[in-house]
């Protein structure tokens, strides 16, 4: 193995990295790093990638990472995605020199994120446009928006200082306490509109929900790499967890503070808000600002948002005539070949926009009820809420295996990759 070679293998494997750390797919990154490193005429390369590490070997050469999960910045993959395309550019021509794939990749890695007051923006208008998709009124969903801020404030400034799981909890607990002080307000305060608790709770913790490995996860079994699949499913199963203990820690704190936990009632519906053409444009302009939270680059907003629009529209037309579960199932199927379409398109891998699109569908709604009923001690309710929002989970699963499972098998992944 020549310098040369050596040296893009090396490289091979920190675009790897990059990817993987920022949200990539197993197949994905096993893709780009042996597309690489083939493009230098590197043999008997063979890569072996894992949720969190990489295997790389050649003649004469190993190499073992370990990668710890970061927040993601989907710009990343399309940068990575971007270069390992330019490397490749027509089978007789030269790639560039190895000197100059080290810079790209330098610079790749040392993008910055996005900016703090458009991350806060971006969750704010989130979670706000989300509190209406679960039934919130227009009041609830101005009332989340001031909660939104402070928790945006909170996931970008301090959240990346604590481990994953303490950082899910804590955003869980931040996510309660702005909004339950909220919510006392409106019942106390004469003038004040009444607001809704749950709705904004729900609204709230979408913005923390692991949209990302729980995606990924269902992609990598699709892609028959079981062992990252359910690897990822179980982060993403335990961040759930971690959530729901974190509002239920800020109902009980509550609780102790003003001599008893807020008692709330059925789920409720503003009938204004649930209009279609509200619901739609709720679920597009919710879409767009999480696709900042997971740093997706500003040209795919509208993209990202259009496939959000599109899975919760069918969400709702599904859902009028039959259960939730088939609902999301359609959806979900909706969301994953839309957004396979928009990756052949715009030439950007699907990860963008079906993280960004598959959000509206999580079962947030199941999280809160079910941590409340355990906190106030109705384990029926919360046991059957809990089985409910698994339902949804698994129906959503199916709808982006049965997706990827089709144009895996229909050849096209060599189009829309």
């Amino acid at each position: 193995m020549t310098t040369e070679q050596e040296q893009a293998l090396q490289l091979a494997t920190e675009a790897g990295h990059i990817l993987l750390e920022n949200g990539a797919e197993i197949s994905r990154v096993e893709e780009t790093m042996t597309r690489i490193a083939s493009a230098y005429g590197v043999e008997e390369e063979s890569f072996f990638v894992l949720s969190n590490g990489i295997i790389a070997t050649g003649q004469h050469y190993a190499r073992a990472e370990f990668i710890p999960i970061k927040g993601t910045q989907l710009a990343k993959v399309v940068e990575v995605n971007q270069l390992s395309r330019d490397v490749t550019a027509g089978e007789c021509v030269k790639p560039m020199p190895v000197e100059t794939l080290g810079q790209r990749i330098l610079a790749i890695r040392t993008m910055p994120g996005k900016v703090w007051w458009e991350m806060t923006l971006g969750i704010a208008l989130g979670v706000s446009s989300f509190s209406i998709l679960f039934g919130g009124s227009l009041v609830d969903a101005a009332a989340t928006l001031v909660a939104g801020v402070l928790l945006g404030l909170f996931m970008t400034f301090v959240s990346p200082h604590l481990s994953r799981l303490v950082g899910n909890v804590a955003g869980g607990l931040a996510g309660g306490i702005c909004c339950i002080p909220l919510y006392r307000m409106s019942m106390h305060l004469a003038g004040l509109p009444q607001l809704h608790l749950a709705n904004m709770i729900i609204g709230t913790i979408i913005a923390l929900v692991p949209g990302v490995p729980f995606t990924n996860g269902m992609r990598d079994l699709a892609n028959e790499d079981y062992i990252a699949g359910t690897t990822r499913l179980t982060d993403a199963f335990l961040a759930f967890l971690c959530i729901a203990l974190g509002v239920a820690l800020a109902f009980i704190i509550d609780g102790v503070a003003t001599g008893g936990i807020v008692q709330l009632g059925a789920p409720v519906k503003d009938p204004v808000a649930a209009h279609w053409a509200i619901q739609v444009v709720a679920a597009f302009v919710g879409t767009v600002g999480f696709s900042a939270l997971f740093g997706a680059p500003r040209r795919y907003y509208l993209y990202c948002g259009l496939a959000g629009m599109a899975g919760w529209a069918v969400y709702l037309l599904v859902a009028a005539g039959h259960s939730v579960v088939g609902a999301a199932f359609f959806a979900a199927l909706t969301v994953a070949a839309i957004s396979h379409v928009m990756a052949k398109l715009c030439r950007c891998p699907v990860t963008v926009f079906l993280i960004c699109g598959i959000i509206p569908l999580v079962p947030g709604g199941g999280i809160f009820w079910t941590a409340y009923y355990i906190v106030t001690e109705q384990l029926r309710m919360a046991a059957a809420t809990g089985f409910v929002a698994l339902k949804v989970t698994i129906a959503i699963a199916g709808g982006i295996i049965l997706a990827s499972g089709i144009i895996n098998k229909c050849r096209l992944n060599s189009l829309i990759r």
